[in-house]
C-alpha cells in the first residue's frame, strides 16, 4: 500500500523509535502517547482493519500477541500490568487503514467504560 503510513515504517521510509522487530511483526513508539508507555505493533504485511481479517490471518494474530509479552516484558510492565486496544472503524477513532495495536502501560490506567 503506497500510501500506507505504516508501511512506510516498516519500509524503513519513515523514521520512528523502533523498540520491538523480527520477521512478522514491528513495534514502535506513538508519536503522540497517550499513556506512559505507548506502543503501535503492526505486521509487516498490509493487513486491512480487524473486521477484515480472516482464518488465513490467524498465525499473524498470534505473532502479533507473542510479540506484545515480549515488549511489555522488555519495557517492565509485563508484571504490572498492560493494556492492548485496536480500533476498528471511524467511529472508534480509528485513523490508519492498516490493522495495528496500541499497547499502553507504565502507569495506572483507568477504566476504559463507566
Amino acid at each position: 500500500m503506497a500510501e500506507c503510513i505504516f508501511c512506510k515504517i516498516v519500509q524503513g521510509q519513515i523514521p520512528s523509535e523502533i523498540v520491538y522487530e523480527d520477521d512478522k511483526v514491528i513495534a514502535f513508539r506513538d508519536i503522540n502517547p497517550q499513556a506512559k508507555i505507548h506502543i503501535i505493533i503492526v505486521p509487516k504485511k498490509h493487513i486491512n482493519p480487524m473486521n477484515e481479517i480472516n482464518e488465513n490471518q490467524a498465525e499473524i494474530m498470534a505473532n502479533i500477541f507473542l510479540a506484545a509479552k515480549e515488549i511489555a516484558k522488555r519495557q517492565k510492565i509485563g508484571q504490572s500490568g498492560f493494556r492492548m486496544i485496536v480500533n476498528v472503524g471511524p467511529d472508534s477513532g480509528q485513523e490508519i487503514e492498516h490493522l495495528h495495536f496500541h499497547l499502553l502501560g507504565g502507569e495506572k490506567l483507568g477504566k476504559l467504560v463507566t
